[in-house]
């Protein structure tokens, strides 16, 4: 019976997305609710501009609607509900970026600054609703080793929370990369899921894939839609919370390998460029430099970095289950 639910909200999720996303990129398109490009994108991303965004909403609204009609005793699960209430959270920080993106017609949307802080007080908040389900350690599974982290493991969890968001964010830049990237590492935790007999949660993950499955459609080149913040951040959110529930902090450095990657790519250039006024990297996100410096197109490097990321979500599960 438990397979027969998850099956149902894999595929609700999945033709739910697929049958309702081109009416959606039409009131996007009716709306110009479209990608503004960066200054600072290579050239032959500059058309993406005629591109609509914000179609992370769609995968983030369907899969919680879908896991609430098919398993309504999840209101009564707690662990289900903060994964829920994060993803909801950091997709209207998400919204709100886009939207002011769209009305202001430029790249500018919230301030760092003021998006920073949102992420903050939206991660504190989560913690302090939350912190009893929280053990305040941090597991290290692969030894069987537990860190007692006690008070500070609400700092913990606001740098994760705001370090995730912000890491899948800059993965989504190329049609099909960050969207697929997702998929995969949402499988191992699907897995744990499983393992640590959480079923709400492992239905709203597979909710959540099918979701996911039915944007990439759309999404993967020539893309018809991208996320935007809206979906971005939230699957930063997502990540988070669901390690966090899973006592699977430290599983985010290899499964989220990719977006880890890409973060730290950005920040080393960033901190280069202020301080010595030079660049490490031919181009950030790293993704881009592929493009710049080796000449690789585009459906190229996308492969090569499913491929990265599957390796990184296999080790991650292994280390998790050892």
């Amino acid at each position: 019976m438990d397979y027969i639910v998850l099956g149902i909200g894999f595929l609700l999720s999945l033709v739910i997305v697929l049958l309702t996303m081109p009416q959606y990129i039409k009131l996007l398109r009716s709306l110009n609710y479209n990608q503004t490009v960066s200054e600072y994108a290579l050239d032959e991303y500059k058309d993406k501009g005629k591109i609509p965004i914000m179609g992370g909403l769609l995968f983030v609204l369907v899969p919680i609607i879908v896991t609430f009609i098919i398993d309504p005793l999840v209101f009564y699960d707690l662990k289900t509900i903060m994964v829920i209430v994060s993803y909801v959270l950091f997709c209207l920080i998400g919204f709100l970026d886009d939207f002011l993106i769209i009305r202001r017609h430029d790249n500018e949307g919230l301030s760092p600054k003021l998006k920073m802080l949102m992420q903050i007080v939206f991660a504190a908040l989560i913690y302090f609703i939350f912190r009893d389900i929280f053990d305040h350690d941090l597991d290290i599974h692969l030894f069987d080793v537990a860190i007692p982290l006690g008070a500070f493991y609400g700092l913990f969890l606001v740098f994760m929370y705001t370090a995730e968001a912000n890491a899948v964010n800059f993965t989504d830049v190329i049609d099909g990369l960050s969207s697929c990237l997702i998929i995969i590492a949402l499988i191992p935790y699907l897995i744990f899921s499983f393992i640590q007999n959480e079923f709400h949660l492992a239905v709203f993950i597979v909710s959540c894939i099918g979701a996911l499955l039915g944007y990439l459609n759309y999404n993967f080149a020539p893309a018809k839609v991208f996320m935007g913040d809206s979906g971005s951040l939230a699957i930063g959110a997502l990540f988070t919370a669901i390690a966090v529930v899973l006592g699977r902090e430290l599983s985010l450095l290899v499964i989220g390998g990719i977006f880890l990657i890409e973060m730290l790519c950005v920040c080393l250039q960033q901190f280069s460029v202020r301080l010595f006024h030079k660049r490490i990297l031919p181009y950030t996100p790293i993704h881009y430099a592929f493009t710049l410096k080796m000449g690789m197109k585009e459906k190229k490097v996308v492969i090569m970095f499913y491929i990265v990321a599957s390796i990184f979500s296999v080790v991650g599960l292994i280390m998790g289950v050892i």
